[in-house]
């Protein structure tokens, strides 16, 4: 995500949709969007895109968890590649990421 000039990494469960408004809310700022392909590629230069792994300490991003990803007692998630896939207790991950925990999801249900 590009929130006004800087770059932050979210993480929510595939199967839900990320709330835009939400997130402006989060940050208290209209100036959030998707990166680009472009930002992505330039952000991991190590990563396929698309497959970044979720540990921005490592690229100088702050992380933000959506709190739907706190209650699973595991986690997957891409290794930078599109074939590797780490999975991990969230607690682990936690405890390494340090992620910043805000609600920016909306359900399937809410979709439609």
């Amino acid at each position: 995500m590009k929130v006004e000039n800087r770059f932050v990494m979210t993480m929510l469960p595939d199967s839900w949709q990320l709330d835009l408004h939400c997130l402006r809310n989060v940050f208290m700022t209209h100036h959030v969007r998707l990166a680009t392909e472009g930002e992505i590629t330039d952000l991991f230069p190590d990563c396929e895109l698309g497959a970044m792994p979720p540990f921005g300490i490592l690229y100088g991003l702050p992380v933000y968890v959506d709190p739907s990803l706190t209650e699973d007692g595991e986690i997957v998630f891409q290794a930078g590649t599109h074939s590797e896939a780490i999975r991990m207790r969230y607690v682990e991950f936690a405890a390494l990421v340090f992620p910043v925990v805000e609600e920016f999801h909306r359900s399937p249900s809410e979709v439609w």
